[in-house]
């Protein structure tokens, strides 16, 4: 065989093979062997939430430790608000050959060229909480846009779907946040009754979701209705009870301190309720466990995946007046700042795959 001839054989051998593996899917990134090191890439690090977060992934790690199939420690980072750090970050996890990089990402869209170069260097990513756009990346995360439909159908449905609102959003410009005022602002157009007479931002922080809700009560006199994301919405009615002012309809969070507020609100005037929408923690343990029956080598069913690379998990659960004292009961011992929480098990992601 002539030199000329193996060159193209040996041409048309390396072309066949990266289309197989780019037909395959980021979902056939993983090449190694257990046992596996992970690492989690966290964004903006400013809430209880995170910090939770991050706990229940390292809960889960040492599961897997326990059986074999990781290593060492749960590698952690956190860029904070710096997306410039957190694609630094990532890099640094691509060099030190990790497995797997689970993201909490800062943006849908800046971060995409770091997670393919960790894809094509065999790394399976797993973006969660906010999906990211890289058709590389595997996103596990809940339906932002639905969590956010939900209470915001709520609060139409007791303004009778009309009345002037206010809503309190989180960090602005951050995926999670627009998801979520995107959805419940196409519930409130639904209802041309419903007036918003702004939404602004609180940075998912109580004290200053107090400070603005306080801003907004000393500008608008008459205030029916305040939808508000979590981490603010304790503050928010600590605001209105410092106020004096009739109380308007506000949805809430499933936070155990809202909850204690909650209950003692409801005690006093039962004509009190409000609406919490759990916002999982755990969604950073649903990613772990996807992560791991993706490096075992197994394949997703079809239709498992939406829009190509997204895996929806449920939405652990919804506290209302109705259901109030379940979740009271279960809850009221963990400290003020607890998310309520829910996760996939490794059976229930296994469930996913073929």
């Amino acid at each position: 065989m002539s030199r000329k001839i193996r060159g193209i054989l040996i041409t048309i051998l390396v072309l066949t093979l990266a289309v197989v593996a780019v037909g395959e899917g980021p979902a056939a990134a993983a090449k190694s062997k257990p046992p596996f090191t992970i690492a989690l890439s966290n964004g903006f690090i400013g809430s209880e939430w995170r910090h939770q977060m991050v706990e229940r992934a390292e809960a889960v790690f040492n599961y897997y430790k326990e059986k074999g199939l990781v290593t060492g420690k749960l590698i952690v980072q956190h860029a904070g608000l710096d997306t410039t750090k957190q694609i630094a970050q990532i890099r640094n996890m691509i060099n030190s050959r990790v497995d797997a990089i689970i993201i909490n990402p800062n943006s849908q869209t800046a971060l995409n060229p770091v997670i393919e170069e960790a894809v094509d260097a065999g790394i399976v990513v797993i973006c969660i909480d906010q999906a990211v756009t890289s058709p590389k990346a595997i996103n596990v995360v809940i339906d932002q846009s639905r969590w956010a439909a939900i209470s915001a159908e709520w609060l139409a449905n007791k303004l009778g779907g009309k009345g002037n609102i206010v809503a309190i959003n989180g960090l602005a410009g951050h995926p999670a946040n627009e998801d979520r005022w995107r959805g419940a602002k196409s519930v409130f157009d639904k209802h041309p009754g419903i007036k918003i007479l702004t939404d602004t931002n609180a940075n998912w922080d109580q004290a200053t979701g107090q400070q603005v809700m306080s801003n907004l009560l000393a500008t608008y006199p008459s205030i029916d209705g305040v939808w508000v994301q979590d981490g603010m919405a304790e503050g928010a009615i600590k605001a209105i009870l410092a106020s004096g002012r009739k109380f308007p309809i506000v949805t809430g969070e499933a936070r155990v301190g809202f909850l204690k507020l909650w209950k003692e609100l409801h005690d006093k005037n039962p004509s009190f309720t409000s609406i919490g929408v759990v916002n999982p923690p755990g969604i950073a343990a649903s990613g772990l466990h996807v992560a791991m029956q993706i490096l075992q080598g197994r394949k997703f069913k079809d239709g498992a995946l939406k829009n190509g690379n997204t895996l929806f998990v449920p939405i652990p659960g919804v506290v209302t007046q109705e259901n109030f004292d379940q979740y009271w009961k279960e809850y009221k011992d963990k400290p003020d700042t607890y998310t309520l929480d829910g996760w996939i098990s490794e059976e229930q992601a296994r469930s996913y795959f073929k």
